[in-house]
């Protein structure tokens, strides 16, 4: 049987409380010869369940929150995560409805499908948390104007290349307002400074979903700056 991609929610408001947004957490993970098929045990996949559910709270019950368990793992060139985003997303538009905005948040290579899918019918903005990235991705990337893009990553990342995902924060600002927030110290688990990591998440989403009032570093970043540092 071919392997499919699956939503888990985390949160999702039921009721007289529709969700005003929703939010689609991204895992990385590289491939395997031996198995291709993703786990919901892997250490990528479990790496973002407190990223889930920091933004989970942040929402206060008004958004739908939930992780992506891609189809395979890592990246093929027959079939990317960014197929299993845009399976996502119609997910979402059939089960919440084609209006509800979706932020996109993802780590490691779910960083470089979320960028890749920012054109996607219904994202209102992305997250992207040490993505992995080609400088090339710069140019075959375009974000629509009005979807701003997050990037956040720790200095001391030695498997995603800050610089990289520097250069393609840079090339997407032709089209879109992109911000890039610096993580003194941090790696690219997301161990050390975690908490970090969590919190600029959740308040980029819950500030362009939603309307709230950011905190630092994050208002500075929808304040206009480019690059902080934390």
């Amino acid at each position: 049987m071919t392997p499919r991609a699956r939503l888990l929610p985390v949160r999702v408001p039921t009721g007289p409380n529709a969700p005003q947004g929703a939010v689609v957490v991204l895992h990385g993970g590289a491939g395997r010869r031996d198995a291709s098929t993703v786990s919901p045990t892997q250490l990528s996949v479990l790496r973002m369940v407190p990223v889930a559910r920091r933004i989970a709270r942040a929402g206060r019950g008004r958004l739908a929150v939930l992780r992506l368990l891609n189809s395979a793992r890592g990246w093929d060139a027959s079939h990317t995560p960014v197929e299993d985003v845009r399976w996502a997303l119609a997910q979402l538009r059939s089960s919440l409805g084609a209006d509800v905005p979706v932020c996109l948040v993802g780590h490691s290579l779910g960083g470089r499908a979320a960028l890749l899918a920012a054109d996607q019918r219904g994202v209102a903005s992305v997250v992207a948390l040490n993505p992995w990235v080609q400088e090339s991705d710069g140019a075959a990337i375009t974000v629509p104007p009005g979807r701003p893009v997050l990037v956040v990553h720790g200095d001391e990342d030695r498997i995603a290349s800050p610089r990289r995902s520097a250069v393609v924060a840079a090339a997407l600002r032709r089209t879109t307002d992109v911000g890039y927030v610096s993580i003194r110290g941090g790696r690219h688990a997301m161990l050390r400074h975690g908490a970090t990591f969590e919190r600029v998440a959740a308040d980029f989403a819950t500030a362009t979903l939603l309307g709230d009032e950011p905190h630092p570093p994050v208002d500075a970043i929808l304040g206009g700056s480019e690059r902080v540092e934390v």
